[in-house]
Protein backbone atom coordinates (compact mmCIF):
# COMPACT_ATOMS: atom_id res chain seq x y z
CA UNK A 1 0.00 0.00 0.00
CA UNK A 2 1.48 3.57 -0.39
CA UNK A 3 1.59 6.13 1.68
CA UNK A 4 -1.61 7.80 0.54
CA UNK A 5 -3.73 4.40 1.23
CA UNK A 6 -2.37 3.62 4.35
CA UNK A 7 -3.02 6.96 5.40
CA UNK A 8 -6.54 6.84 4.46
CA UNK A 9 -7.39 3.66 5.96
CA UNK A 10 -5.33 4.50 9.14
CA UNK A 11 -7.47 7.66 9.32
CA UNK A 12 -10.42 6.00 9.18
CA UNK A 13 -9.73 2.82 11.70
CA UNK A 14 -7.03 4.03 13.87
CA UNK A 15 -5.94 7.70 14.46
CA UNK A 16 -7.08 11.16 14.97
CA UNK A 17 -4.51 13.15 12.81
CA UNK A 18 -6.54 13.53 9.63
CA UNK A 19 -4.49 16.55 8.72
CA UNK A 20 -1.76 14.23 7.61
CA UNK A 21 -3.64 12.59 5.48
CA UNK A 22 -5.02 15.76 3.91
CA UNK A 23 -1.37 17.15 3.28
CA UNK A 24 -1.03 13.53 1.18
CA UNK A 25 -4.30 13.45 -0.90
CA UNK A 26 -4.01 17.57 -1.85
CA UNK A 27 -1.22 16.72 -3.82
CA UNK A 28 -2.77 14.21 -5.66
CA UNK A 29 -6.03 15.40 -6.35
CA UNK A 30 -5.82 18.74 -7.77
CA UNK A 31 -6.94 19.03 -11.07
CA UNK A 32 -4.52 21.91 -13.62
CA UNK A 33 -5.84 24.50 -15.22
CA UNK A 34 -4.19 25.34 -18.26
CA UNK A 35 -2.81 28.33 -19.34
CA UNK A 36 -5.23 29.58 -22.11
CA UNK A 37 -3.15 31.45 -24.40
CA UNK A 38 0.51 31.31 -24.01
CA UNK A 39 1.05 33.63 -26.75
CA UNK A 40 -0.57 36.66 -24.53
CA UNK A 41 1.55 39.00 -22.90
CA UNK A 42 0.14 39.12 -19.71
CA UNK A 43 -0.64 35.19 -19.11
CA UNK A 44 3.31 34.60 -20.39
CA UNK A 45 3.85 37.51 -17.51
CA UNK A 46 1.65 35.47 -15.46
CA UNK A 47 3.10 32.01 -16.36
CA UNK A 48 6.15 33.57 -14.73
CA UNK A 49 5.13 34.25 -11.05
CA UNK A 50 2.97 30.97 -11.48
CA UNK A 51 6.66 29.11 -11.90
CA UNK A 52 8.11 30.76 -8.81
CA UNK A 53 4.67 30.16 -7.17
CA UNK A 54 5.69 25.83 -7.98
CA UNK A 55 8.95 26.83 -7.39
CA UNK A 56 8.56 28.27 -3.58
CA UNK A 57 5.91 25.18 -2.94
CA UNK A 58 8.92 22.82 -3.60
CA UNK A 59 11.28 24.42 -2.06
CA UNK A 60 9.78 24.97 1.13
CA UNK A 61 8.12 21.37 0.91
CA UNK A 62 12.03 20.28 0.83
CA UNK A 63 13.20 22.58 3.95
CA UNK A 64 10.15 20.80 5.91
CA UNK A 65 10.99 17.38 5.00
CA UNK A 66 14.28 17.63 5.97
CA UNK A 67 13.90 19.95 9.29
CA UNK A 68 15.89 18.50 12.12
CA UNK A 69 14.84 21.02 14.61
CA UNK A 70 13.81 20.55 17.90
CA UNK A 71 10.40 21.82 18.86
CA UNK A 72 11.62 22.88 22.09
CA UNK A 73 14.35 24.88 21.04
CA UNK A 74 12.13 28.00 19.79
CA UNK A 75 14.30 30.59 18.52
CA UNK A 76 15.18 28.15 15.70
CA UNK A 77 12.35 27.42 15.23
CA UNK A 78 10.86 30.88 14.83
CA UNK A 79 13.57 31.29 12.65
CA UNK A 80 12.18 28.16 10.33
CA UNK A 81 8.74 29.92 10.26
CA UNK A 82 10.22 33.45 9.41
CA UNK A 83 12.21 31.85 6.39
CA UNK A 84 9.38 30.13 5.14
CA UNK A 85 7.23 33.43 5.87
CA UNK A 86 9.72 35.11 3.76
CA UNK A 87 9.91 32.61 0.43
CA UNK A 88 5.92 32.90 0.38
CA UNK A 89 5.71 36.90 0.46
CA UNK A 90 8.23 36.84 -2.54
CA UNK A 91 5.14 35.07 -4.34
CA UNK A 92 2.69 36.94 -2.59
CA UNK A 93 4.74 40.18 -3.90
CA UNK A 94 4.60 38.34 -7.19
CA UNK A 95 0.91 38.20 -7.57
CA UNK A 96 -0.18 41.96 -6.10
CA UNK A 97 2.24 43.20 -8.71
CA UNK A 98 0.91 41.10 -11.83
CA UNK A 99 -2.93 41.84 -10.39
CA UNK A 100 -1.92 45.75 -9.93
CA UNK A 101 -0.84 45.49 -13.90
CA UNK A 102 -3.62 43.75 -14.86
CA UNK A 103 -6.97 43.88 -12.70
CA UNK A 104 -9.10 42.15 -15.16
CA UNK A 105 -7.19 39.43 -15.53
CA UNK A 106 -9.80 36.15 -13.76
CA UNK A 107 -6.49 33.79 -14.01
CA UNK A 108 -4.69 35.61 -12.48
CA UNK A 109 -6.80 35.87 -9.32
CA UNK A 110 -7.62 32.10 -9.76
CA UNK A 111 -3.91 31.71 -9.56
CA UNK A 112 -3.50 33.72 -6.56
CA UNK A 113 -5.53 31.98 -4.33
CA UNK A 114 -5.22 28.90 -5.46
CA UNK A 115 -1.43 29.76 -4.20
CA UNK A 116 -3.16 30.99 -1.06
CA UNK A 117 -5.34 28.01 -0.19
CA UNK A 118 -2.07 26.01 -0.80
CA UNK A 119 -0.17 27.81 2.30
CA UNK A 120 -2.91 27.93 4.34
CA UNK A 121 -4.65 31.57 3.63
CA UNK A 122 -7.78 30.13 2.96
CA UNK A 123 -9.84 33.26 4.01
CA UNK A 124 -7.54 35.04 1.16
CA UNK A 125 -7.94 32.24 -1.41
CA UNK A 126 -11.63 33.01 -0.99
CA UNK A 127 -11.62 37.01 -1.67
CA UNK A 128 -9.36 36.19 -4.92
CA UNK A 129 -11.88 33.35 -6.07
CA UNK A 130 -14.69 35.37 -5.71
CA UNK A 131 -12.25 38.19 -7.85
CA UNK A 132 -11.82 35.67 -10.29
CA UNK A 133 -15.62 34.81 -10.57
CA UNK A 134 -16.85 38.41 -11.13
CA UNK A 135 -14.76 38.33 -14.41
CA UNK A 136 -15.41 35.65 -15.14
CA UNK A 137 -18.27 33.43 -14.42
CA UNK A 138 -18.38 30.71 -16.50
CA UNK A 139 -15.17 29.26 -15.07
CA UNK A 140 -16.43 26.33 -13.26
CA UNK A 141 -12.88 25.93 -11.03
CA UNK A 142 -14.19 28.75 -9.56
CA UNK A 143 -17.78 27.53 -8.58
CA UNK A 144 -15.61 24.63 -7.22
CA UNK A 145 -13.07 26.20 -5.04
CA UNK A 146 -15.61 28.23 -3.37
CA UNK A 147 -17.90 25.97 -3.09
CA UNK A 148 -15.04 23.77 -0.82
CA UNK A 149 -14.90 27.46 1.26
CA UNK A 150 -18.27 27.36 2.02
CA UNK A 151 -18.30 23.52 2.87
CA UNK A 152 -16.09 24.40 5.12
CA UNK A 153 -16.61 27.43 6.87
CA UNK A 154 -20.34 28.33 5.67
CA UNK A 155 -22.94 29.45 4.57
CA UNK A 156 -23.36 25.58 3.48
CA UNK A 157 -26.47 27.03 1.32
CA UNK A 158 -23.80 28.52 -0.84
CA UNK A 159 -21.50 25.15 -0.92
CA UNK A 160 -24.95 23.65 -2.66
CA UNK A 161 -25.58 26.10 -4.64
CA UNK A 162 -21.78 26.98 -5.86
CA UNK A 163 -21.19 23.14 -6.38
CA UNK A 164 -24.53 22.58 -8.56
CA UNK A 165 -23.28 25.82 -10.43
CA UNK A 166 -20.06 24.24 -11.01
CA UNK A 167 -21.44 20.86 -12.37
CA UNK A 168 -23.69 22.76 -14.43
CA UNK A 169 -21.03 24.33 -15.97
CA UNK A 170 -18.92 21.32 -16.58
CA UNK A 171 -20.98 18.09 -16.18
CA UNK A 172 -18.12 16.08 -17.18
CA UNK A 173 -15.41 16.67 -14.23
CA UNK A 174 -15.56 13.65 -11.62
CA UNK A 175 -13.75 15.79 -8.80
CA UNK A 176 -16.67 18.35 -8.60
CA UNK A 177 -19.23 15.79 -8.16
CA UNK A 178 -17.23 13.71 -5.55
CA UNK A 179 -16.78 17.48 -3.43
CA UNK A 180 -20.69 17.73 -3.91
CA UNK A 181 -20.62 14.19 -2.59
CA UNK A 182 -19.04 14.77 0.70
CA UNK A 183 -20.40 17.94 1.53
CA UNK A 184 -23.92 15.93 1.69
CA UNK A 185 -22.85 13.46 3.28
CA UNK A 186 -21.01 15.60 6.03
CA UNK A 187 -23.92 18.20 6.59
CA UNK A 188 -26.87 15.54 6.55
CA UNK A 189 -29.03 18.11 8.79
CA UNK A 190 -28.60 21.14 6.53
CA UNK A 191 -28.85 18.96 3.14
CA UNK A 192 -32.34 17.60 4.78
CA UNK A 193 -33.61 21.05 5.48
CA UNK A 194 -32.18 22.61 2.21
CA UNK A 195 -33.77 20.22 -0.01
CA UNK A 196 -36.54 19.13 1.88
CA UNK A 197 -35.40 15.11 2.22
CA UNK A 198 -35.25 13.11 4.76
CA UNK A 199 -32.11 11.16 5.91
CA UNK A 200 -32.16 7.93 4.26
CA UNK A 201 -33.10 10.64 1.16
CA UNK A 202 -29.89 12.25 1.97
CA UNK A 203 -27.80 9.32 1.85
CA UNK A 204 -29.10 8.38 -1.11
CA UNK A 205 -28.11 11.79 -2.87
CA UNK A 206 -24.79 11.50 -1.55
CA UNK A 207 -24.42 8.47 -3.10
CA UNK A 208 -25.94 8.97 -6.23
CA UNK A 209 -23.56 11.57 -6.66
CA UNK A 210 -20.21 9.63 -5.56
CA UNK A 211 -21.64 7.16 -8.67
CA UNK A 212 -21.45 9.97 -11.28
CA UNK A 213 -17.90 10.15 -10.10
CA UNK A 214 -17.01 6.53 -10.88
CA UNK A 215 -19.08 6.51 -13.68
CA UNK A 216 -16.30 9.72 -15.15
CA UNK A 217 -13.42 8.40 -13.33
CA UNK A 218 -14.18 4.64 -13.53
CA UNK A 219 -10.37 3.37 -12.79
CA UNK A 220 -10.11 6.26 -9.64
CA UNK A 221 -9.19 4.14 -6.81
CA UNK A 222 -9.29 7.08 -4.55
CA UNK A 223 -12.70 7.75 -5.08
CA UNK A 224 -14.24 4.60 -4.69
CA UNK A 225 -13.09 4.15 -1.54
CA UNK A 226 -15.01 7.23 -0.47
CA UNK A 227 -17.76 6.11 -2.13
CA UNK A 228 -17.40 2.19 -0.05
CA UNK A 229 -16.64 4.58 3.21
CA UNK A 230 -19.26 6.50 2.99
CA UNK A 231 -21.54 3.53 3.93
CA UNK A 232 -19.98 3.35 6.88
CA UNK A 233 -22.03 6.29 8.12
CA UNK A 234 -25.74 5.10 7.09
CA UNK A 235 -27.68 2.80 9.45
CA UNK A 236 -28.87 -0.10 9.57
CA UNK A 237 -25.68 -0.50 6.96
CA UNK A 238 -26.76 -1.41 3.73
CA UNK A 239 -24.67 -4.65 3.70
CA UNK A 240 -24.96 -5.95 0.29
CA UNK A 241 -24.09 -2.52 -1.04
CA UNK A 242 -21.30 -2.11 1.29
CA UNK A 243 -19.79 -5.55 0.17
CA UNK A 244 -19.75 -4.62 -3.55
CA UNK A 245 -18.65 -1.29 -2.60
CA UNK A 246 -15.53 -2.65 -1.50
CA UNK A 247 -15.21 -5.75 -3.69
CA UNK A 248 -14.99 -2.42 -6.45
CA UNK A 249 -12.03 -0.78 -4.72
CA UNK A 250 -10.77 -4.19 -4.80
CA UNK A 251 -10.50 -4.41 -8.21
CA UNK A 252 -9.42 -0.92 -8.87
CA UNK A 253 -6.05 -1.18 -5.86
CA UNK A 254 -3.39 -0.34 -8.04
CA UNK A 255 -0.87 -2.74 -6.07
CA UNK A 256 -0.40 -5.60 -3.50
CA UNK A 257 -0.36 -3.06 0.07
CA UNK A 258 -3.33 -1.00 -1.66
CA UNK A 259 -5.41 -4.36 -2.60
CA UNK A 260 -4.74 -5.78 1.71
CA UNK A 261 -5.55 -1.81 2.75
CA UNK A 262 -9.17 -2.91 1.04
CA UNK A 263 -9.50 -6.15 2.71
CA UNK A 264 -8.89 -4.64 6.24
CA UNK A 265 -12.35 -2.63 5.06
CA UNK A 266 -14.01 -6.08 4.02
CA UNK A 267 -13.60 -7.77 6.79
CA UNK A 268 -14.87 -5.12 8.84
CA UNK A 269 -18.02 -5.19 6.70
CA UNK A 270 -18.36 -9.01 6.47
CA UNK A 271 -17.99 -9.17 10.30
CA UNK A 272 -20.62 -6.33 10.84
CA UNK A 273 -22.67 -8.57 8.57
CA UNK A 274 -22.62 -12.05 10.44
CA UNK A 275 -20.20 -13.47 8.08
CA UNK A 276 -17.61 -14.80 10.27
CA UNK A 277 -15.81 -17.51 8.29
CA UNK A 278 -15.36 -15.35 5.14
CA UNK A 279 -14.25 -12.30 7.34
CA UNK A 280 -11.21 -14.46 9.12
CA UNK A 281 -10.26 -15.77 5.67
CA UNK A 282 -10.29 -12.03 4.03
CA UNK A 283 -7.88 -10.97 7.55
CA UNK A 284 -6.10 -13.95 6.62
CA UNK A 285 -4.73 -12.23 3.58
CA UNK A 286 -3.44 -9.32 5.40
CA UNK A 287 0.59 -9.71 5.62
CA UNK A 288 1.43 -6.14 5.46
CA UNK A 289 3.26 -5.24 8.48
CA UNK A 290 2.05 -1.32 8.56
CA UNK A 291 -1.56 -2.87 8.58
CA UNK A 292 -0.44 -5.16 11.68
CA UNK A 293 -2.46 -2.90 14.18
CA UNK A 294 -5.61 -2.55 12.04
CA UNK A 295 -5.75 -6.41 11.16
CA UNK A 296 -5.69 -7.52 15.19
CA UNK A 297 -8.29 -4.69 15.52
CA UNK A 298 -10.48 -6.91 13.58
CA UNK A 299 -9.71 -10.12 14.47
CA UNK A 300 -10.71 -8.78 18.23
CA UNK A 301 -13.72 -7.62 17.12
CA UNK A 302 -14.60 -11.29 15.20
CA UNK A 303 -14.16 -12.66 18.47
CA UNK A 304 -15.92 -10.90 20.05
CA UNK A 305 -18.40 -11.22 17.40
CA UNK A 306 -18.19 -15.00 17.52
CA UNK A 307 -18.19 -15.69 21.42
CA UNK A 308 -20.73 -13.87 22.84
CA UNK A 309 -20.98 -14.21 26.59
CA UNK A 310 -22.58 -17.43 27.47
CA UNK A 311 -25.47 -15.66 29.32
CA UNK A 312 -29.25 -16.88 28.71
CA UNK A 313 -32.69 -15.30 28.89
CA UNK A 314 -33.19 -11.92 29.78
CA UNK A 315 -29.75 -10.87 30.62
CA UNK A 316 -28.23 -12.58 27.45
CA UNK A 317 -31.02 -10.39 25.81
CA UNK A 318 -29.26 -7.62 27.95
CA UNK A 319 -25.67 -8.66 26.76
CA UNK A 320 -26.87 -9.33 23.62
CA UNK A 321 -28.30 -5.64 22.99
CA UNK A 322 -25.26 -3.84 24.82
CA UNK A 323 -22.67 -5.69 22.43
CA UNK A 324 -24.56 -4.59 19.79
CA UNK A 325 -24.97 -0.97 20.65
CA UNK A 326 -20.87 -1.07 21.48
CA UNK A 327 -21.08 -2.40 17.44
CA UNK A 328 -22.76 1.35 16.54
CA UNK A 329 -20.98 3.02 18.61
CA UNK A 330 -17.58 1.65 17.42
CA UNK A 331 -18.76 2.46 13.55
CA UNK A 332 -19.74 5.57 14.61
CA UNK A 333 -16.56 6.33 16.35
CA UNK A 334 -14.99 5.25 13.22
CA UNK A 335 -17.25 7.09 10.60
CA UNK A 336 -16.65 10.03 12.75
CA UNK A 337 -12.60 9.95 12.13
CA UNK A 338 -13.89 9.48 8.54
CA UNK A 339 -15.79 12.41 8.17
CA UNK A 340 -13.01 14.74 10.43
CA UNK A 341 -10.23 13.11 7.56
CA UNK A 342 -12.83 13.71 4.80
CA UNK A 343 -13.63 17.38 6.12
CA UNK A 344 -9.94 17.66 6.12
CA UNK A 345 -9.24 16.69 2.52
CA UNK A 346 -10.04 20.67 -0.04
CA UNK A 347 -10.04 18.86 -3.47
CA UNK A 348 -9.52 22.20 -4.99
CA UNK A 349 -9.08 22.47 -8.78
CA UNK A 350 -5.98 24.98 -8.57
CA UNK A 351 -4.76 27.35 -11.41
CA UNK A 352 -1.68 25.84 -12.27
CA UNK A 353 1.19 25.23 -15.38
CA UNK A 354 0.32 22.61 -17.81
Amino acid sequence: MNDLAIGLLSAVLATNQPQAVSNIIQQQTGITVPIEDQNDPAEKELRVVMIDDDAAQAEVSGWISTNTISRTNTLAVAAFHQRIFNRFDVVKKGYDHFLRNHPDNAHGFLAYGSFLNDIGDEDGAQAQYENSKQLDPKNPAVWNNLANYYGEHGPLTNAFTDYTEAIRLNPNEPIYYQNFATTVYLYRTDVKEFYHINEQQTFDKALGLYRQAMKLAPENFLISCDYAMSYYGIKPLRTNDALAAWTNSLALARDDNEREGVLIHLARVKIAAGFYDDAQTTLDGVTNAALADLKQHQERSLRDHKNPPPDSGVEASTNNLIVATNAVVTFTNEAAALTNATLALPKYQPYSLP
